[in-house]
């Protein structure tokens, strides 16, 4: 299986995230500002190797917390 990040929302932090083709882990690329965006939706989608290759996507939603508060 194969994954790649479709979208990001919001759309100015899509270089914010990575993912991982292999194992699907998402990474931060750069750091996040509770104060900036709290909220960020991802889409993500698995593609098999198969003939034809299948796939399907998942909605991740990350919630920033403010700990310094």
């Amino acid at each position: 299986v194969i994954y790649e990040i479709d979208s990001v929302v919001p759309s100015t932090a899509s270089d914010t995230f990575s993912i991982d083709a292999n194992s699907g882990e998402v990474r931060l690329r750069r750091t996040l500002d509770y104060e900036t965006v709290t909220i960020y939706n991802l889409q993500v989608r698995a593609t098999d190797k198969g003939m034809p290759p299948l796939s399907g996507h998942c909605k991740v939603v990350l919630e920033v917390l403010d700990v310094n508060d």
